[in-house]
């Protein structure tokens, strides 16, 4: 019989989020394939769960589909995990579960944090219609033909900024969006978590 692929969701800052589901799925599997091993060991060690860990991100993910996918016809069970929140949302992992639903496998998301959906239901903006966009490129004209294409769309934006590049973000939409309401979500779900919200120039 053939193994499991699971899309752990695993949390995005305070380890109580956890959900139960996917502590026993992380505590049954047989292998786990984490974003950054060290990061993910540190997360199971809090929990007390030992498991052999294999890396799993951007550079070799498409190197490791044909491993995974022999290893589930196999009869193992494994785990996917990211860094934090639901793996591949602007995470690895689309090209391996591709591969696996492609060659017949079972594929099973077990469901918990997602940092986009944490910071929708506490900025107090729209949520009926919201389109997300992850990180935006490094490259200035890029970023900004990208926010100029997107200022057409309706609903609410959701874009994800690094610390050390967000007062470019914020001096870029003070340009393209001047007199759009900006929520800036930051820290979710740890100590210092904020929501600063007016319009670019003001948080700026």
């Amino acid at each position: 019989m053939s193994g499991v692929l699971y899309i752990v969701a695993t949390p995005i800052g305070n380890l109580d989020d956890i959900g139960l589901r996917a502590l026993e799925t992380l505590k049954s599997v047989d292998l786990i394939a984490a974003e950054d091993t060290r990061h993910s060991a540190r997360l199971l060690k809090h929990f007390g769960i030992r498991k052999e860990l294999v890396s799993l991100h951007e550079h070799n993910e498409k190197a490791r589909i044909d491993k995974v996918i022999e290893k589930l016809m196999a009869g193992t069970e494994i785990a996917l995990i990211s860094d934090a929140g639901t793996p591949l949302i602007s995470d690895p992992g689309y090209a391996l579960v591709k591969a696996v639903h492609e060659a017949g496998l079972k594929v099973s998301p077990i469901p918990g944090p997602s940092s986009i959906i944490v910071a929708l239901s506490g900025a107090g903006v729209p949520t009926d219609q919201f389109s997300f966009y992850g990180f935006l490129s490094h490259k200035n004209k890029e970023r900004i033909d990208k926010l100029q294409a997107i200022k057409k769309q309706n609903g609410t934006l959701v874009l994800f900024e690094s610390s050390h590049r967000i007062l470019r973000l914020l001096k870029q939409l003070t340009e393209i969006f001047p007199d759009s309401h900006i929520v800036v979500a930051k820290e979710l779900t740890k100590v210092y978590e904020k929501f600063m919200r007016g319009r670019a120039e003001e948080l700026l």
